[in-house]
């Protein structure tokens, strides 16, 4: 049911969902994020060899039969827990809600590769002979799979789609569920992202050719934005899901309100194929103020991208120094400190670390933050230590992806 006049374009979060490499629900990873605790391990992938990451350890069998997870992807084991989670914690009558009225929208970086190599890499020991070739191939690696995976355990029969963001996936994701919503398209979505990157050789040898890979010997201290030791991306796994409803809805059912989408934005660089620029960051930060109608100086948190590359933070920092100039009040903080780049799940996991900032009052801080790079400088930098505040009501959450693509997501507090 659509409500009538503002309370129809007015969108809530009333479910999340997660598996981050530090945590396996929203009070554990928000616990950890606030207690320091990295998620960072050792690990080994074929042809590359030892490297880092960071690595997921929900419970793969608590929504699947093993049947299921041979047929089907990583990443849609991970987007079916994060679902069914984010199903849960919304208190929603699962039974009587309409299947045909909730609408799925996952943001990925890349999918399909995982599958591939593999195929190709066991199809080698029969002298590729395609006849070993699995049939469950094509669809695990169609585009729309970690959707569709979701779609056919929930038994949900809306729409559902993917959404190619790279790393700005996440907030792509549920910028297409509240405009969905919006439009009528759907009564309840499910956006968000999810990734399943470390399982292929190919995302790292990749950063490694570009120089892009971290490395350090303790790996919980690897990834560090913004630090003049950074060396690079630690490639991650996860997903969010949150459960999106209108406020009229959610308000009716009493439903427990994590805050509101209050303003977002997507646009593009057009410069180059892999380095950010500044200035077109710069505007998609001010396009989604604007449409929120606020200023800089309302904004409590910014949840940043920053990567831990060496251009990829300086250009962020220019970006936000430019977009908060004058505000004395605004926290900066960062996530992939603790879990490493999520691509495609980054920008989800990332807001929800920083969402019960609004019931407690904290905002976590970025760790591995020893040496402050001074062309990464910002004023409210949160670094080491959280930091408290008696009334935080405005995140703005930051996800920026190669080709060239920008996003930014403001929440309100409810």
């Amino acid at each position: 049911m659509i409500a009538d006049g503002r309370d129809s374009q007015r969108i809530v979060i009333t479910g999340i969902g997660l598996t981050a490499p530090n945590g396996n629900s929203l009070s554990e990873y928000r616990a950890a994020l606030l207690a320091g605790q990295s998620g960072v391990q050792p690990y080994e992938i074929r042809y590359v060899g030892k490297t880092l990451a960071g690595i997921c350890d929900f419970d793969e069998l608590k929504y699947q039969r093993k049947k299921d997870l041979r047929r089907g992807t990583r990443a849609g084991s991970i987007g079916i827990y994060c679902a069914r989670e984010a199903v849960a914690d919304s208190g929603l009558d699962w039974d009587n809600v309409d299947p045909a009225q909730v609408g799925i929208y996952i943001g990925v970086t890349e999918h399909g590769n995982v599958e591939t190599e593999n195929e190709v890499y066991e199809l080698k020991g029969f002298d590729y002979d395609t006849k070993f070739w699995s049939h469950h191939h094509n669809p695990r690696t169609v585009a729309n799979n970690p959707a569709g995976e979701i779609s056919l355990n929930l038994g949900i029969t809306g729409p559902h789609y993917t959404i190619g963001a790279a790393c700005a996936a996440g907030n792509a994701g549920l910028i297409q569920g509240a405009q969905m919503l919006r439009l009528g398209d759907c009564d309840v979505a499910l956006a968000g992202g999810v990734s399943e990157s470390i399982h292929t050789f190919g995302i790292f040898a990749s950063f490694k050719a570009q120089g892009a890979l971290a490395e350090h010997d303790d790996p919980a201290r690897a990834s560090r934005p913004f630090d003049e030791e950074r060396n690079g991306i630690v490639v991650a796994e996860g997903g969010c899901i949150f459960v999106l409803e209108r406020y009229a809805d959610a308000a009716a059912r009493g439903a427990k309100i994590y805050g509101e989408v209050y303003g977002y934005a997507i646009n593009s660089d057009a410069s180059d194929f892999v380095l950010p620029n500044a200035c077109r960051q710069r505007e998609c930060l001010e396009i989604a103020l604007r449409r929120a109608e606020l200023n800089p100086d309302q904004i409590d948190i910014v949840s940043t991208h920053a990567t831990g590359t060496s251009s990829g933070d300086i250009q962020e920092s220019e970006a936000m120094r430019d977009a908060f100039r004058g505000s004395d009040r605004t926290w900066f903080n960062n996530t992939k400190s603790f879990i490493g780049h999520a691509m495609g799940a980054a920008g989800a996991l990332e807001l929800a670390g920083n969402l019960l900032a609004f019931e407690d009052g904290v905002c976590h801080a970025t760790i591995n933050l020893e040496h402050p790079d001074p062309e990464c400088e910002l004023p409210g930098l949160v670094a080491c230590e959280p930091r408290e505040r008696a009334d935080i009501s405005y995140i703005l959450n930051n996800s920026f992806g190669m080709l060239g693509i920008n996003s930014a997501v403001i929440i309100k507090k409810a």
